[in-house]
């Protein structure tokens, strides 16, 4: 029996692990996009949002991998195969990055990354609506939030002439 106040949980459905599955996937290639970004990022605003978009997503990474294992080996296998490329274009993005001459970084960056972020808020959103577990809708839900607030910040920043340090 739970505690007095505790939620209790339905058990990861299928569509959750699929979630879970997708998102570890694109936020490991949004951890790889920050990381590039943190070497070659100028601007402090940016450099500021960006690391603290790696802390915040190395924390979700972590607990979704911990989920995975909860669900069982089929739930871990299922994310280690999972083909991300049909519905991210990090590849693409961090090419993109890594070709950035200095001066064009920072906008390089917010236009990727943006991007990036903006299929993050989606597949949370399509999430909420199917998922069955408590704890990966609320994951979703946050997400969905947090990564919506991100674009908008580099929307803002996008339009803003571009400093150096």
């Amino acid at each position: 029996m739970a505690p007095s106040g505790a939620v209790v949980d339905a058990p990861a459905s299928g569509i959750d692990v699929l979630f879970l599955a997708m998102m570890v996937a694109h936020t490991e290639q949004t951890l790889q996009i920050v990381r590039l970004g943190l070497d070659r990022a100028a601007n402090p605003e940016i450099r500021t949002l960006i690391a603290a978009i790696e802390v915040t997503e190395t924390d979700e990474l972590s607990s979704m991998r911990g989920w995975l294992r909860d669900a069982g080996p089929s739930a871990v296998a299922a994310a280690a195969r999972h083909d991300h490329s049909g519905h991210s274009d990090a590849t693409v993005g961090l090419a993109r990055l890594r070709a950035a001459p200095a001066a064009q970084v920072d906008r390089v960056l917010l236009d990727v990354l943006g991007a990036h972020q903006r299929t993050a808020a989606k597949l949370a959103h399509e999430q909420l609506s199917v998922g069955t577990s408590a704890r990966v809708r609320e994951l979703a839900r946050r997400i969905e939030q947090s990564r919506s607030a991100e674009v908008a910040l580099m929307a803002r920043l996008a339009s803003a002439p571009l400093a150096g340090p």
